[in-house]
């Protein structure tokens, strides 16, 4: 949960690298979130006949939008590619997958143009500390 708290603090920060773990992870509780959202708003909705209600599983995910397109541009940066990568996912199916490949690569263990590896190999850095409370 601290990933995901980690990347909405990060809200509109495209700069910078993030890991593989601070995607994935962020990438699964929204899933998890939307789809509880979605199921409980919609049959809830439904069934006391507000289909309104519906509606807010929509708000989260445009609340959500730009820090998962910010976590998505860290994550190219930390494999040494541009963030314009992204729109790879406008290219049918062979970009969506194109996209899931690159995001599970490895970052580069150095220091490119968007800044230190975020693993802080050798560090004992602040973002090594994350999930393991």
């Amino acid at each position: 949960m601290n990933w995901y708290l980690k990347v909405l603090n990060q809200y509109a920060d495209f700069s910078g690298r993030a890991r593989r773990k601070e995607f994935w992870m962020f990438t699964l509780i929204n899933i998890l979130i939307s789809w509880v959202l979605g199921f409980v708003f919609t049959f809830i909705g439904i069934s006391i006949d507000v289909p309104a209600l519906a509606f807010l599983a929509y708000i989260y995910s445009l609340a959500v939008f730009i820090p998962g397109l910010a976590v998505s541009v860290r994550r190219l940066h930390d494999i040494g590619k541009t963030g314009w990568y992204i729109l790879l996912a406008f290219i049918p199916f062979i970009g969506a997958l194109w996209l899931i490949v690159l995001f599970c690569m490895e970052g580069e263990n150095k220091t490119n143009q968007w800044g230190e590896n975020p693993k802080g190999i050798g560090n004992d850095s602040t973002i090594n500390q994350i999930g393991t409370e």
